[in-house]
């Protein structure tokens, strides 16, 4: 362990990170792949440039993905085979915990004892891991949960599949097991402890970052004529991956709403829906299409698969307004990178967009999903060039106030603290033995 500026503490010289759910480099927006991806491979990378070396293991989803690649200097993605490469879905993947597991440790096995000083898991499924990595190798475990289930199941959109008891019940054991628990916002926070009774001095409340020099304001026409659209056309966005806990449908209900309201609106109104299938939207994946249809709306609606890099930051400059409509969202990236291009979003007023969205200076919440509410907050702002400018005018300043540089500072300090917590439980149990 390297010692940091605060002598009471240190940060680890080489931290282990389980990714079991989602494979880290595949582009967010399609299949299971989302703003963990993000927070994953945008931390890995910064903790290698502040000095703590990462291996990132996950789940191989494809003969073509070499055993070990690297994502960044410093950085190291391991792809262990647990299960076959394709047709597993979400719900499948609680079977290949044990087989993740045993190449995990097959790895650490090669080495020294200590070899990593700290491992972090992301979502539940690699938090069972971290829970037998704990052990074996004798390091703390901090865990980030990224979603809860008994948050998403209290908050099902019409029709969704409820998360099982199994990874209720992995979350509990998760939790309980944990040296450190990462929460994204107070909201998180609050549902780990009072959902889940964690030890409320075990949470620290860390939130994501934003790309600060890859999200920035641009030229509103050039990003529109990179998708052959019309510069002055009013245009609504959603990011994200298309399932109904993500509520792109609330969208397209509101649009129609507001074009039954302003029929003029037609000839400018463009809506653009940049994502794929996933979860339980897998099962209709022309749902959203169908939707629009039955709407009356397909000749403003534009489907565009995920964007990467700078093509998804152009999407977010040829916007007027983003639109967030998710029934669950334990922070959501896409309203802070928004944002951070200089375009206003109308979000859910649930989870953590109340800190990703300043609301009424550089968007808007809304209480519910009922269409009336959703058509009422994007007229106002889309119809209103004042106030659109008003919000724009907050966008950047918000955004500002996070970045991954100061996430990843959080985290290097709560490892150290989860390594002074570990070192304690160790010595009671020595003492009592």
């Amino acid at each position: 362990m390297t010692a940091t500026t605060d002598l009471s503490r240190t940060w680890p010289r080489r931290a282990a990170v389980l990714s079991l759910h989602t494979f880290p480099l595949e582009q967010p927006g399609t299949g299971d792949a989302g703003g963990m991806n993000v927070y994953i491979a945008k931390t890995s990378a910064k903790l290698a440039e502040l000095g703590t070396e990462v291996e990132i293991f996950t789940r191989a989803t494809s003969s073509d993905i070499p055993p070990v690649a690297q994502l960044a200097p410093g950085v190291t993605v391991r792809s262990l085979l647990a299960g076959p490469f394709e047709g597993l879905d979400k719900n499948d993947l609680p079977s290949q915990i044990c087989a993740f597991a045993a190449g995990a440790l097959r790895v650490e096995a090669r080495h020294d004892p200590g070899y990593y000083d700290v491992v972090h898991s992301h979502y539940w499924l690699s938090g069972q891991v971290g829970w037998l990595a704990r052990q074996r190798w004798g390091v703390p475990l901090v865990h980030t949960a990224h979603t809860l289930a008994k948050v998403k199941n209290a908050a099902l959109a019409e029709g969704d599949t409820p998360e099982p008891m199994v990874r209720v019940m992995g979350e509990e054991q998760v939790v309980a097991g944990a040296d450190r628990l990462v929460a994204n916002t107070e909201f998180e926070a609050a549902d780990l402890i009072e959902r889940y009774d964690a030890d409320p001095e075990a949470v620290a409340t860390i939130p994501p970052g934003v790309d600060l020099e890859r999200f920035t304001p641009g030229d509103r026409s050039a990003a529109r004529a990179e998708f052959g659209l019309p510069a002055d056309a009013v245009v609504l966005g959603f990011v994200g991956r298309i399932q109904p806990l993500k509520a792109p449908d609330v969208l397209l209900k509101a649009t129609a709403a507001l074009l039954d309201r302003h029929p003029g609106l037609r000839e400018r109104l463009v809506v653009l829906v940049v994502g794929g299938p996933s979860g339980s939207g897998l099962e209709r994946p022309r749902a959203l299409h169908e939707l629009a249809r039955s709407l009356g709306i397909t000749d403003v609606v534009r489907f565009l698969p995920p964007q990467r890099g700078d093509a998804l930051a152009s999407v977010y400059r040829a916007c007027d307004v983003v639109a967030v409509p998710s029934y669950s969202e334990s922070f959501g990236l896409v309203a802070l990178e928004a944002q951070a291009c200089g375009t206003p979003v109308v979000a859910a007023a649930v989870g953590g967009l109340p800190v990703a969205v300043a609301d009424g200076v550089s968007g808007l919440l809304v209480d519910g999903h009922e269409t009336r509410r959703w058509a009422d907050a994007l007229a106002s702002v889309v119809l209103s060039p004042g106030r659109r400018a008003r919000l724009a005018a907050g966008t950047t300043g918000h955004a500002a106030g996070f970045s991954w540089e100061s996430t990843t500072e959080a985290l290097l300090d709560t490892y150290a603290r989860a390594r002074t917590t570990f070192d304690a439980r160790l010595r009671i149990r020595e003492v009592t033995a």
